[in-house]
């Protein structure tokens, strides 16, 4: 650019010369050269009205041409210049444009896009605290065993008492491999950035050389598997109860596919990772396996799940989307309704999926009563019951195209849900 201007001068300078050069032959007051001319030319003569009509146009056509190739000269190094700045770097364009005073509308417009691309605020959560392993290792006394609450895929789970008498979760990864050290990011990093009152929260990590922690909000009534399989089976959940964690359940289902930016697949959905609160209050958990719609790829995802909750095209075909979420919320709504696994062991050598067994009783009304779990049998409306098992066996479809939205589950469980209970359901007494 300064070469540019610097040949811009220079020319400026030439110009100027010309057209002093070209004024000075048409003064009078230099009339020595034109007499001189007269004398060495005697048979010309010349009037000096004409004389100076010749020079005028002469110097009117020298300005023309040198303003004309000015202009044309300023125009082609200007768009060259232009042209060469946004193939080299776009970036530095945008960052310069910012730093001029002209960017005034060029930042408005990017600050309304902002705004409007902002559709979810939820979706992006304050700061997550960072634990040191000595404040852990006393919450938790010493990680002592009397105190494990659960167990995962890569360690167990214990509940943790802080100085301020707050009480959480501390999930312990043991980093023996790669892929357990991406489950840990993986799910700090999306529970980060979510909030619901159906989704766990997070309230922070730690991370060791062989160890990572992440730190959750404690649910006094654990699972969804130990409260139905467990020692209780399921005395303490009624048919209301279990209608309310179903409901709870698509609630945070519908967040993570339809109010996420990008929308998320859980891909573990299962009984043991939906945690209950005082109040049966159900919230989805264990993120690690989780993947973000249009960030993941076919090639680079590994085949992940629990069997009999993982849908058939994802098993099959590695097909992933957000109706493999809705065919494992099925099989959730199946235990809720039947009181039994997703996969029974007939035999040592042999299991049984629970969809496979219950899937010709669900539609015959003379049979389906009879396989209800005992401990809410005849204590719901035969309507209400025939409506959840009709939406059970819509959501374990084989095909996923009929297979429902979660929203549309949603909107279907909320008229079977007392209204104290966070339904629409008016109990008559």
């Amino acid at each position: 650019m300064k070469k540019f201007l610097r040949f811009l001068f220079l020319f400026n300078i030439s110009v100027t010369q010309f057209l002093t050069v070209s004024s000075s032959a048409s003064n009078p007051s230099i009339a020595p050269v034109s007499t001189s001319m007269a004398t060495f030319s005697p048979g010309i003569k010349m009037g000096s009205g004409e004389e100076h009509r010749l020079e005028h146009k002469k110097l009117l056509i020298g300005l023309i041409i040198s303003s004309s190739s000015l202009g044309v000269i300023i125009l082609f190094c200007l768009g060259f210049w232009v042209c060469y700045r946004r193939k080299k770097s776009p970036n530095s364009i945008k960052n310069s444009d910012a730093e001029s005073g002209n960017s005034s509308f060029t930042m408005f417009m990017r600050r309304l896009s902002s705004i409007q691309t902002q559709r979810r605020p939820s979706f992006n959560k304050a700061y997550v605290q960072c634990f040191d392993f000595k404040t852990l290792e006393k919450a938790t006394g010493g990680f002592k065993e009397s105190n494990v609450i659960g167990q995962g895929g890569f360690g167990c789970v214990y509940k943790a008492c802080f100085d301020n008498n707050t009480k959480a979760a501390v999930k312990k990864i043991e980093n023996v491999s790669q892929e357990a050290k991406r489950e840990f990011q993986n799910e700090v990093e999306l529970l980060s950035k979510i909030e619901h009152s159906n989704i766990i929260s997070l309230l922070g990590s730690a991370s060791e050389i062989n160890s990572s922690f992440i730190v959750y909000e404690l649910m006094e009534k654990g699972s969804l598997d130990d409260q139905l399989h467990g020692p209780s089976c399921g005395s303490a959940l009624t048919w209301h109860m279990r209608m309310k964690i179903a409901l709870d359940t698509a609630r945070g289902l519908e967040y993570l596919h339809e109010h996420c930016d990008p929308p998320i697949i859980h891909r573990d959905l299962k009984s043991s990772n939906i945690l209950l609160g005082s109040s049966f209050c159900a919230k989805i958990s264990d993120f690690g396996l989780a993947v973000s719609v249009g960030v993941h790829g076919k090639n680079n995802l590994k085949l992940s799940g629990t069997l009999g909750y993982v849908a058939p095209e994802y098993l099959l075909d590695g097909k992933l989307t957000d109706k493999s979420d809705v065919y494992a919320f099925g099989v959730v709504l199946l235990e809720l309704l039947l009181g039994r696994r997703p996969v029974e062991k007939l035999t040592p050598s042999q299991c049984q999926s629970l969809v496979t067994w219950a899937m010709p009783q669900l539609t015959d009304r003379s049979k389906l009563p009879n396989i209800v779990d005992p401990v809410i049998k005849d204590t719901m409306d035969l309507k209400h019951l025939y409506q959840v098992a009709a939406m059970a066996v819509l959501c374990v479809q084989p095909e996923p195209s009929y297979r429902p939205l979660i929203t549309d589950v949603l909107h279907s469980l909320v008229p079977l849900v007392p209204a104290e209970l966070g339904g629409t359901l008016r109990l008559t007494r």
